[in-house]
């Protein structure tokens, strides 16, 4: 039987030649517990077909500039199904998970038609909220050229927002809306306190810096 030790190091194994920090195992491993947490709180979802999901979900991470990022779940799922059927995977199980791989990003806007694909979605995207939210968000807006945030106007007051420029706008162009798009009660509630955290540390930088 195929275990959390054999989708870890197989992902691990296929990541060798990369380095992410915004994506790596550590990544994995919150999704995987945020996925746990949501299913037992809905009483619902097949904890076989996440598991493969949450740890083969950025099996294809590209950068979130490059031109080919809106492919990049569908190629995930891919790979996922290409490595699961090889190791003897239950068949009757892989176009639930490929499913849930595909329909978990952003950028890919496939809605999510079962209960595993919504609970997989609400996981990956907790981890763009909160503490992991915010060092996330510095750490690829740094990798992607950007500053941390406008200094003579940081909430763009008098500007139009530009989250390529300045990471700190991010916030607004994309991380506080995440909560109103969780497709779960629980996960709602969890981006809510999130985001709430977030707001609490805008404010105590706003203070450092102003």
């Amino acid at each position: 039987m195929i275990g959390q030790a054999d989708y870890r190091a197989a992902i691990a194994a296929h990541w060798a030649d990369t380095t992410d920090g915004a994506h790596d195992l550590g990544h994995l491993d919150r999704v995987w517990a945020n996925a746990q947490e949501i299913a037992r709180e809905v009483g619902a979802g097949d904890l076989d077909v996440l598991l493969p999901a949450a740890y083969f979900h950025d099996a294809v991470n590209l950068p979130k500039n490059h031109p080919d990022r809106v492919r990049a779940s569908v190629a995930s799922a891919d790979w996922a199904v290409t490595w699961l059927v090889a190791h003897g995977f239950a068949a009757a199980k892989l176009d639930a998970v490929a499913h849930a791989i595909a329909a978990h990003s952003f950028s890919a806007g496939i809605t999510p038609l079962t209960v595993e694909a919504e609970i997989l979605q609400d996981a990956d995207r907790l981890e763009a909220l909160g503490a992991i939210g915010i060092a996330r968000m510095f750490h690829v807006g740094g990798a992607m050229g950007g500053l941390l945030f406008d200094e003579s106007d940081p909430l763009a007051l008098e500007r139009p927002l530009d989250d390529k420029r300045f990471s700190l706008d991010h916030l607004e162009v994309k991380l506080f809306p995440i909560a109103q798009t969780m497709r779960t009660a629980v996960g709602r509630e969890m981006a809510l306190a999130r985001v709430e955290w977030m707001r609490s540390f805008r404010s105590r930088l706003l203070r450092e810096i102003t």
